[in-house]
């Protein structure tokens, strides 16, 4: 029963550190939810879509985890700046485009700019969610520290943003990371 013209009734904002688990998050998240009830929206997804159209390169590639998005990650980076510099919002609206669930996760958001735009659009409606994860637990999921990638704005943004509506801590204790998408999942629900 998804709101008709794509009106969310929540849009959780999913942040963190390359390998902290933001997509297990969001991903498990949805499967408690349901895929009629919840979206995971990706801003990388129409970044890497549109960046793929000007540079005449691989779409499937740049969406998974390879070498060669790896390749092209750093100019990414720096395509999607510039990209940002003109229209703050510009992959925000893209995202959103014809989705009708009426919750919205979007795992990878990154910068103060992208917080703005998704609570000058939709206002109470958002809630941000911090995913943190040791430098140990992200080093043993594959993460190393990349010059360019992990010293920059796509990185680093959201360091200093101040208080999330949540924080999940995704160190390794499955337990604990049960316990605190069940109270997630509660919050979800008393707003449906």
């Amino acid at each position: 029963m998804a709101p008709r013209g794509g009106v969310p009734r929540l849009v959780l904002l999913v942040s963190g550190k390359r390998k902290s688990g933001k997509d297990f998050v969001a991903e498990a998240l949805r499967s408690r939810l349901g895929e009629d009830v919840c979206a995971v929206l990706r801003l990388s997804g129409p970044l890497k879509e549109q960046y793929a159209q000007e540079h005449g390169l691989d779409l499937q590639r740049l969406l998974d985890a390879s070498a060669y998005k790896e390749a092209y990650r750093s100019d990414m980076i720096r395509w999607g700046e510039e990209k940002r510099q003109v229209d703050p919002g510009f992959f925000c609206r893209k995202v959103v485009e014809g989705v009708f669930q009426p919750v919205w996760l979007v795992s990878d958001t990154r910068r103060v700019s992208d917080i703005q735009w998704f609570r000058e659009a939709y206002g109470a409606l958002t809630q941000t969610v911090r995913v943190v994860a040791l430098e140990q637990s992200r080093q043993q999921r594959g993460w190393v520290f990349t010059a360019g990638v992990d010293d920059a704005e796509s990185e680093c943004g959201l360091d200093n943003f101040g208080a999330f509506d949540w924080v999940v801590e995704n160190h390794g204790d499955e337990q604990r990371l049960e316990e605190q998408l069940e109270d997630l999942v509660a919050f979800v629900y008393s707003r449906l």
